[in-house]
């Protein structure tokens, strides 16, 4: 390839269509709160993953808790912890089926689009909250060399190179990798290490063609990560104050992934049909310090393999400039999950979560008073496995009809989802009763308590849509109805509860003394405490899309959300362990989301903003009533604001230089259902200096230059609070090639 300026490379990447989107086009076109950034904008703002995009787009906050893992998605006011997402997420048209795969590294993306709100329609389930369409640079519409390196404060690195090549003028191919290693950030005070760091990787190989009427887009992706994390500080509520990280077991998280995609595509002047299928392979163990502290409590492992097979077929009209547009299409796939979740309790635990309420029960009984259980045991472990597939089948229509000035919108899609699991839960231990004076002496005995079973559900829904858009001179305004659906699933972080529960009941059953519920070890109904239910939700929005002014583009959105059976994540009550979703009656979310972006010349603005008023209107979990309590973990602000010039220059080395300030502000957050904790809003500034020389770009930048002391994430534990902190100053230089 002939040797191209370097400001034509970033107009012809911003430009050119590399992959037709399957499902639609220019969505400012349409009645969907959207927001888009091309690759120039990704790489002005040094985008480097899907949680750096927080508040860039409005009611958009995925917090950066310390570990790839236990990142979730809040959008509107509404995500999820643990298990199902609240978004959904598209890599080149395939859908990523599990949201552990979500964090991944941005090093060959050629473009990021938001769509906000319910897009069950087209999307289907749990994307009640939006959906995220990624594209990766084509070997189509660019070829060469692409390399980048970058390196920041605290050791911290990142490394990338893409070569991409279009042999004959119906085929291309693309083979990029990339590195990204943290050297941590936070210092775990009893190993005097970073707990932190860590380091991914992943090679992707891409390949694009067409002969006649067909088309075809193949990827494949081995991505792999290993990194520390958990970087929870201990919270001191009386004195509103936390401690330092110290920690005493290793804890970490380790994934390798394998997405294959493959697309093809038959089109003619009428007609598009589409097939998308997708292999996607995940293999991840996350090892817990669950205590958070140097006592020798428990541990715990998560280590899982999931197998995912997906197919769908995409009809649609091909002719853009017909009144009625229409596209149908089905979808099907088979997710198969093995997972093993061992605890293992140590002194500490074996004490202080099963000696001290067990005895204090035993000796509340008349005539049992000094007596009570002993334990020699140093450590036991409580197994759990499970093996939880899942099917699911959709169908799906969507029209558009265009009348004069109005586009009316009709769809519906029809989502049938099965699912099981089957659990086995065990656990031995030695005990011994008698007189706790060490006057006994009755032999030790053996006890095995075991919980196993299978559960099974059945998912049915309709998720119609429904919009009506006038367009003018100027731009679009629309309202849409549109239904959301979060599948229902399993807890399988409760069942060491459940089995500690059940084997200190064990215990006492040959006493005769049954155990007071108030002091036990956990407060679940085990019969109940196994699965949660399907979230639902009513989304109803009205919105514009203008363009009044040259340069200037203006996106405004009013919504409203009525959710039922909200999943919410139950944090332990008591000297309790496990973390469990539960359903909360209904809940209401409104708010409004706002941009605008300005160009002239070489200069730019860019403003985004969003308020969300998400919370409880039914909630009681037989301890409190939360209604009218804001919802946990969602901000009710996102602001974000960037300026940037560019110095023209064009001499023989020198192209241009574009300085850029950021600034991002967010909250109020809420930690708890009762409302008692919170993060006030805080802000975060940045500035980025880009030197374009020729096919050289060198990049400075600093992130939160004001060294902004904030916390992005509470947990609590055995009766303990922690919270994990942002991201202190980071300073950082990057160079970029395109040859």
């Amino acid at each position: 390839m002939a040797e191209i300026p370097a400001d034509t490379i970033y107009r012809k990447i911003q430009q050119v269509e590399i992959t037709a989107s399957i499902k639609g086009s220019d969505k400012r076109s349409t009645p969907i709160s959207t927001t888009s950034l091309t690759m120039q904008r990704l790489e002005e703002r040094g985008v480097a993953s899907v949680k750096e995009l927080t508040a860039l787009a409005p009611n958009f906050y995925q917090p950066d808790y310390g570990s790839s893992i236990t990142s979730s998605i809040y959008v509107r006011g509404f995500g999820s912890r643990i298990d199902q997402p609240v978004l959904g997420i598209t890599l080149d048209n395939v859908p990523l089926m599990n949201k552990n795969s979500f964090d991944f590294d941005f090093y060959d993306i050629r473009s990021v689009e938001l769509l906000r709100g319910p897009q069950g329609t087209l999307y289907g389930r749990n994307t009640s909250g939006g959906v995220m369409n990624i594209t990766t640079l084509s070997p189509m519409a660019w070829q060469g060399l692409r390399a980048m390196a970058e390196y920041s404060t605290l050791t911290s690195a990142r490394a990338s190179l893409g070569y991409y090549a279009r042999p004959s003028e119906n085929f291309g191919i693309s083979v990029t990798a990339g590195f990204n290693h943290n050297g941590g950030h936070f210092v775990n005070e009893y190993t005097d290490e970073m707990c932190d760091r860590g380091d991914s990787g992943s090679v992707r190989v891409r390949m694009l063609g067409h002969k006649g009427l067909w088309d075809f887009d193949n990827s494949l992706s081995v991505g792999y990560t290993n990194e520390g994390g958990y970087a929870y500080h201990h919270y001191l509520p009386d004195s509103n104050t936390t401690e330092a990280i110290n920690y005493n077991d290793p804890s970490g998280y380790e994934r390798l992934t394998i997405n294959e995609g493959f697309v093809a595509r038959y089109h003619n002047d009428k007609i598009s049909i589409s097939s998308i299928t997708s292999y996607q392979y995940l293999d991840d163990c996350m090892t817990l310090d669950q205590d958070f502290s140097p006592r020798l409590m428990f541990t715990m492992q998560q280590m899982q393999k999931e197998h995912t097979l997906t197919e769908e077929i995409v009809i649609r009209n091909a002719n853009p400039l017909q009144r009625w547009q229409w596209i149908s299409g089905a979808f099907l796939f088979g997710k198969w999950l093995d997972m093993s979740s061992p605890v293992k309790f140590k002194r500490d635990g074996i004490e202080g979560l099963i000696l001290h309420n067990t005895n204090s029960n035993i000796g509340s009984v008349e005539g049992l008073e000094g007596y009570g259980l002993e334990i020699p045991n140093d450590s036991f472990v409580i197994h759990s496995e499970f093996t939880i597939p899942t099917y699911g089948a959709a169908l799906y229509h969507q029209s558009d009809i265009e009348l004069g000035k109005w586009r009316l919108t009709a769809g519906v899609r029809v989502d049938f989802e099965y699912t099981s699991m089957d659990y086995n839960s065990w656990g031995d231990i030695d005990v011994r009763f008698g007189k706790l004076d060490g006057s006994s002496s009755h032999p030790y005995t053996p006890v095995h308590s075991s919980f196993k079973g299978t559960e099974r559900q059945l998912f049915f829904e309709i998720l119609p849509k429904i919009a009506a858009e006038y367009n003018t001179r100027i731009g679009n305004i629309y309202a849409t109805v549109t239904r959301g659906y979060k599948s229902g699933g399993y807890n399988t972080q409760i069942f060491s509860d459940i089995l500690q529960s059940k084997m200190m009941n064990d215990m006492m059953a040959d006493l005769g003394v049954e155990l007071d519920s108030a002091v036990g070890t956990t407060t679940y109904d085990s019969a109940t405490a196994t699965e949660y239910k399907p979230e639902t939700s009513w989304n109803f929005e009205l919105g514009t899309h203008l363009r009044p002014l040259p340069g200037l583009t203006l996106d405004a959105s009013l919504f409203w959300i009525e959710c039922f059976d909200q999943q919410v994540t139950v944090l332990p009550k008591g000297n309790n362990t496990g973390r469990m979703m539960s359903n909360a009656a209904r809940a209401r979310s409104y708010g409004i989301e706002l941009t605008a972006d300005y160009g002239y010349r070489g200069f730019n603005i860019r403003a985004d903003y969003g308020y969300t008023n998400a919370r409880f209107r039914e909630y009681d979990d037989g301890t409190a009533n939360y209604a009218g309590s804001y919802l946990p973990y969602a901000p009710q602000n996102t602001i974000s604001a960037m300026a940037s010039y560019t110095f023209s220059i064009k001499n023989k080395h020198l192209q241009d230089i574009t300085l850029s300030a950021d600034w991002r502000g967010i909250g109020d957050i809420y930690w708890n259902e009762s409302n008692t904790l919170r993060q006030d809003f805080y802000s975060l500034l940045g500035a980025q200096i880009m030197i374009r020389m020729n096919n050289c770009t060198l990049t400075l930048w600093g992130r939160n230059l004001t060294n902004t002391d904030y916390n992005v994430f509470y947990f609590k534990s055995v009766g303990e609070e922690f919270f994990s902190k942002g991201l202190p100053t980071q300073l950082g230089i990057r160079v970029s090639l395109n040859i």
